[in-house]
């Protein structure tokens, strides 16, 4: 099964997904298995590729009256 492109992630992203792997693999997970668990544990931690700078603010929630 092919990766997704991971050109999305920060270099801190695929830093924090390495080193998930590794800890897989001293689990005794096959290689595809650790990379794959670990970028799935990468997004659920931080909802997916990047997302900080402009253009990504929060906006204000409107009120009602």
């Amino acid at each position: 099964m092919p990766q997704g492109d991971k050109s999305a992630y920060t270099d801190k992203q695929k830093r924090k997904a390495a080193h998930i792997e590794e800890s897989y693999k001293e689990q005794g997970l096959s290689e595809d298995e650790a990379e794959s668990r670990a970028w799935a544990t990468v997004n659920k931690q931080d909802g997916g590729g990047k997302k900080s700078g402009s253009g990504r603010a929060r906006r204000k929630a409107a009120t009602h009256h």
